[in-house]
């Protein structure tokens, strides 16, 4: 082989090495343990999702998921961004909520560099989708939205409400709400759902939008009441609780979804493979009883459906986070 051979031989490589690893990763992924990266603390919507469903990947891929928390940055950005760092083999996976759409769109609001895109990731699956809850100690003088309401508009920005980072699901859903009813609310960011969860229970805040699973212990054990649902209807873990559609709040709609990335450049066939086992994890016995448990209802959708329904929602948020403004 002259010179010549060797130099057209080496040029094929690269070729060579796109069109064989597809179908090889395939055939031994996964072989060694994956990482799911949750982008809040342990306690919140996401984690509350990624847990169950790390377990029932795990016994279905016979490897090791390892839930891994990475909170940081508001909202969730932090994690998020590390996901698109990883290597696209399919072992580093991301449980991410609905701010995953909006964060990218404060960046730019703040004309800071944008820490990554929504093009980067590829939907898998959608695990939940919960509207937010309002909810206040049960200590508080707030028995329905109604008389919170009144209160607020004779106390601008006196009533805190904790959040889990500017333009997080939390922060996102209350603004909502709070442009709405015509009040203005004293924003209180912390590092995830878990950390606003402990701050109202402590007392630092006195108010917080947070997804049915992660109230509803809270609700039981007579610390916590809700008083408004930001869904379209009433559900079923709150039969009694109206939503803000009903209170006459026709612009409020917020759900706190939880789904399944991989990064964009995944190869179709572990695509493919982690669609499979998503779809076997969603219908499992002991998925299903965890989601019951903590007051959500399994709200799957496969990656066609979800990145439909991305685009819909994430118009809607972006949206509400160009209304809501600059908010350090």
């Amino acid at each position: 082989m002259d010179r010549r051979d060797l130099l057209r031989a080496a040029a094929a490589l690269p070729l060579l090495r796109l069109a064989w690893p597809d179908k090889a990763f395939a055939q031994t992924y996964p072989a060694r343990n994956i990482t799911m990266i949750v982008p809040f603390p342990a306690g919140g919507q996401a984690d509350l999702a990624a847990r169950p469903v790390a377990a029932a990947l795990e016994r279905i891929l016979s490897k090791p998921v390892i839930v891994d928390n990475r909170a940081g940055g508001g909202g969730g950005s932090v994690g998020n961004a590390a996901a698109t760092r990883a290597e696209p083999d399919g072992y580093t996976l991301l449980m991410t909520l609905s701010s995953l759409a909006v964060l990218p769109e404060a960046d730019r609001l703040f004309d800071r560099p944008v820490a990554y895109e929504l093009s980067q990731f590829m939907p898998i699956a959608r695990v939940l989708a919960d509207p937010t809850l309002l909810a206040v100690p049960a200590s508080a003088p707030w028995r329905t939205a109604q008389e919170f309401v009144e209160d607020a508009k004779k106390r601008p920005a006196q009533i805190a409400y904790g959040s889990s980072g500017p333009y997080g699901t939390l922060h996102v859903a209350m603004e909502m709400f709070a442009s709405s009813a015509g009040i203005k609310l004293l924003h209180v960011p912390f590092r995830g759902a878990g950390p606003a969860l402990t701050a109202i229970l402590g007392g630092t805040v006195q108010a917080i939008a947070a997804a049915p699973g992660t109230l509803k212990p809270q609700v039981d054990d007579g610390r916590l009441r809700v008083l408004g649902n930001c869904g379209a209807q009433r559900i079923a873990s709150f039969p009694d609780v109206p939503t803000f559609q009903e209170l006459g709040y026709k612009d409020v709609e917020f759900y706190i979804w939880a789904g399944l990335f991989a990064q964009s450049a995944l190869p179709a066939p572990i695509a493919t493979r982690l669609r499979e086992a998503m779809a076997q994890v969603m219908t499992s016995p002991d998925v299903l009883k965890a989601f019951e448990t903590s007051g959500s209802l399994v709200a799957y959708q496969d990656a066609p459906a979800f990145a439909q329904f991305i685009a819909a929602d994430s118009a809607r948020l972006i949206a509400a986070v160009k209304k809501i403004g600059k908010v350090e």
